[in-house]
């Protein structure tokens, strides 16, 4: 279970540093610049925990997977970006294959057959 609420808040500080990120304006605004860097240092060193007892192809599938899915809808929510068809298609497969790899995966310590 801490392995999950620590992979949770390697996600969530990757989605807000990458917000962070957009809202730097290239880096020219110092307060969202500096959000930026303490993000992902953050993110990454939650990450970092998460790879004691997961392996790192799946955490890095769960968390890269899982960020794009939440930073697209943050990116809408707080900057106006919308998504076509297709891009939303594709996070929808991205979605699946997350389900599929915590729910049928014997890698990740609770799923499918090894």
């Amino acid at each position: 279970m801490t392995t999950y609420l620590l992979l949770g808040a390697a996600i969530v500080l990757e989605v807000f540093a990458t917000a962070m990120l957009k809202a730097s304006d290239s880096f020219t605004r110092p307060g969202p610049a500096l959000a930026t860097a303490l993000g992902y240092a953050a993110s990454f060193y939650c990450l970092s925990l998460v790879l004691r007892s997961m392996p790192v192809g799946v955490a890095y599938a769960i968390w890269s997977g899982v960020g794009i899915v939440i930073t697209a809808v943050v990116a809408f929510v707080l900057f106006g970006q919308r998504l076509d068809a297709p891009a939303l298609a594709g996070m929808g497969l991205i979605i699946a294959g997350v389900l599929v790899i915590n729910l049928c995966s014997a890698t990740t310590g609770h799923g499918g057959a090894p």
